[in-house]
């Protein structure tokens, strides 16, 4: 099954140590489209300034409707961008699903252009 739609998001920054290598914030999001649903999650975000490499890593709790199914599942993003490119996994976790979402297992694509945030969403339900 696929689905899409665009996403608003607010990430907010948390409090570190002052020496903390890397930064953490809150997320909330809100779907729209094939996905109705917020998530709320944890990001860690780090980089290194003389080489411009960084990474991140996030796991969200999402809860809505996917083409009108009732549930909630967890998905977990790993970002890379180092000289070479970048790159982002976006998967959702196996097992996670509840409700009408019990059994649901596949990925999610982010595009932003122009500061809008575009989702796609490949995934299978089994149960």
């Amino acid at each position: 099954m696929h689905g899409k739609g665009t996403f608003d998001v607010t990430i907010t920054p948390q409090q570190t140590a002052d020496d903390a290598p890397v930064a953490r914030m809150t997320l909330y999001k809100e779907f729209h489209g094939d996905l109705e649903a917020v998530a709320n999650g944890e990001m860690l975000a780090a980089h290194e300034p003389l080489t411009g490499a960084a990474v991140y890593v996030a796991i969200d709790r999402l809860t809505g409707t996917l083409h009108g199914k009732a549930g909630s599942f967890l998905f977990a993003h790993r970002g890379l961008r180092n000289a070479e490119g970048q790159s982002l996994d976006v998967v959702i976790v196996p097992g996670s699903g509840t409700g009408q979402l019990t059994g649901i297992t596949g990925t999610i694509g982010i595009e932003i252009v122009e500061k809008k945030h575009y989702y796609t969403i490949d995934y299978e339900l089994r149960g």
